[in-house]
């Protein structure tokens, strides 16, 4: 996620004629070699002779990627005398270069910008279509080029640089393809949809095929609150180093909604690979990761969401290093009560009682643990769907949300949490505190279904978030009979092997 800066280094000197470059190099980057040579000489620049040396410092740290071209080529051009090396004071170059000495965009603009402004770098030149991305970042000056002949000319008459002016784009109103309006019935998952995403607690849908559970959960990031610009900058560098990037190189505005197959790796899930990449989960940070047909994904995938789930990053370790991306989404989950999906209907399944528990078993129970709201997708009835009869709009149910979440920011201010699902054992027993009568009655809950302290937890952080939904200053009874509700269906399909 972090870029780092390296300085290009030029020799030219008497000697057997060669071009040599040396700093700890992949094989793309040795390339750079060949690329550099030619697209020089198709400028239209003649270079006598000698023996060149390029260095790529610090040399204990591997170089990978093709963003180094640019930079070789002006070194070697100033070696050469060319191009005034002067100027290249407090000045980055990044690119790829054509064998014509076009300039070509590369990946990860956004994360090395933010590193050139921490170094004190003033100005950097990119290719044109990685401009937008550099601008966005607002640390350095932007120099867009074409070509490697209009960089030579620029760089010996500086005073016909021309920097590119950021266009502030903020009176853009964010819209989205989808609307809660569009959603017909299922108050009950509506409303645990919202109480969800109010606290950012993980959810996971059940029910039979047709009854919206992929529909709801598609419009969860309608309600959740608009992005803030440290959250677009954290989504978009991730984005930006797998090349995804909106309208040729935008900041991210929208929530990022990521919804892989079930036949997904676990390394795609996580991210990896020689050259580490973010995976799905990194590219589904600050916004929703949904797993639809949960079951069906391979076990192992499933069980490597449980630490990201906890600590909110990945940590991927190789020979070369360990790289660290983020991990800050909310899951939503989805999957049938039974393989043929209609469970406990007695006349549409046709499913033993032994091949539900081995269905429902594919779930771990660490797993579940991790997922705060159960909720039951019912049904949808005829008059449901034939009423013409609009539902409550995404921007209704989300100012409820960001009036909830800024209670939750007030709450929190100074700690490093930002919701109630992030709530540990000091700030439950802090801020969910009970009378008598409804701690009385939670104990009741508590004997009944037989709950772990972690599922104890889990209701209390729910009913607070129900409570703060209501402006509420303390959880009432109501609250903890909405939370326990929503952990029943949990109880009732998974509690004692399944009643």
């Amino acid at each position: 996620m972090e870029g780092y800066l390296v300085e290009v280094e030029a020799d030219v000197s008497n000697g057997l004629p060669g071009f040599h470059m040396v700093g700890c190099l992949a094989s793309e980057v040795k390339e750079a070699e060949e690329r550099v040579r030619t697209a020089i000489r198709n400028s239209g620049f003649q270079l006598p002779s000698r023996k060149v040396t390029i260095n790529l410092s610090p040399a204990n740290v591997r170089k990978d990627g093709t963003g180094w071209d640019l930079a070789v080529a002006v070194a070697v051009l100033a070696a050469y005398g060319i191009v005034n090396p002067l100027i290249l004071k407090d000045t980055a170059f990044l690119g790829e270069l054509g064998l014509d000495g076009r300039i070509k965009p590369v990946r990860g603009v956004l994360s090395l910008m933010m590193v050139l402004g921490k170094a004190g770098i003033r100005r950097c030149f990119l290719a044109e279509e990685n401009g937008k991305e550099g601008l966005a970042a607002r640390t350095v000056e932007i120099v867009k080029i074409r070509d490697l002949k209009e960089l030579a000319v620029l760089l010996n008459a500086p005073e016909q640089i021309q920097k590119e002016i950021f266009l502030e784009d903020s009176d853009v109103k964010i819209s989205y393809s989808v609307d809660f309006s569009e959603v017909h019935g299922q108050k009950l998952l509506r409303r645990a949809t919202e109480v969800a995403v109010a606290g950012r607690h993980n959810i996971l849908y059940i029910g039979p095929p047709g009854s919206g559970k992929s529909m709801m959960a598609r419009r969860i990031p309608t309600i959740m609150p608009e992005l803030s610009r440290k959250e677009q900058l954290e989504v978009s560098q991730v984005y930006s180093i797998c090349g995804l990037l909106p309208n040729g190189g935008e900041l991210m505005k929208i929530r990022p909604f990521r919804s892989p197959h079930h036949t997904i790796s676990p390394q795609a899930l996580t991210g990896g690979g020689k050259r580490p990449r973010p995976g799905e989960i990194s590219l589904a940070s600050r916004g929703v990761l949904f797993l639809d047909e949960l079951p069906e994904f391979q076990k192992k995938t499933l069980e490597i969401l449980r630490q990201p789930m906890e600590d909110r990053k990945i940590t991927i370790s190789r020979v070369y290093g360990a790289c660290e991306f983020p991990a800050h989404f909310m899951l939503a989950a989805a999957m049938n009560p039974c393989p043929c999906g209609y469970f406990p209907d007695k006349n549409r399944c046709s499913c033993t009682e032994h091949q539900v528990r081995q269905y429902l078993r594919k779930i771990s129970r660490p797993l579940l643990d991790r997922i705060d709201i159960c909720v039951e997708a019912a049904a949808v009835s005829y008059q449901d769907i034939r009423s013409g009869a609009a539902g409550e709009s995404s921007e209704d149910i989300r100012q409820r949300v960001e009036e909830a979440r800024s209670i939750q920011a007030l709450r929190f201010s100074g700690t490093g949490i930002l919701f109630n699902s992030e709530m540990g054992e000091g700030e439950i027993r802090r801020y969910c505190r009970l009378q008598p009568k409804d701690d009385a009655f939670l104990q009741q809950v508590f004997g009944r279904m037989g709950l772990s302290a972690r599922g104890c937890h889990k209701i209390l952080r729910v009913a607070r978030t129900i409570a703060d939904l209501e402006g509420a200053t303390t959880i009432g009874r109501n609250h903890l009979i909405e939370a326990v509700g929503y952990r029943e269906l949990e109880e009732q399909y998974w509690g004692k092997e399944g009643r």
